[in-house]
């Protein structure tokens, strides 16, 4: 949907291959600022984070302005 890859999200976050590839493996939990940067690139590739309202939390695309 974002046709991201992940070395573009890595380095759009400014955080090493590595780190994500084990991060989405469940090798080891990230730093808060490690996840803080992550958001913020995915946010700016037009993910939006949904808080939780009853069903979880969650994560969709941002509308686009029309």
């Amino acid at each position: 949907m974002l046709n991201l890859k992940r070395e573009d999200l890595a380095t759009t976050a400014q955080v090493g291959h590595s780190t994500l590839f084990d991060f989405e493996s469940g090798r080891r939990q990230p730093h808060p600022r490690t996840l803080a940067a992550i958001r913020i690139a995915l946010e700016a590739a037009g993910v939006e984070f949904i808080a939780e309202n009853g069903g979880g939390p969650g994560v969709r695309l941002r509308k686009s302005a029309a």
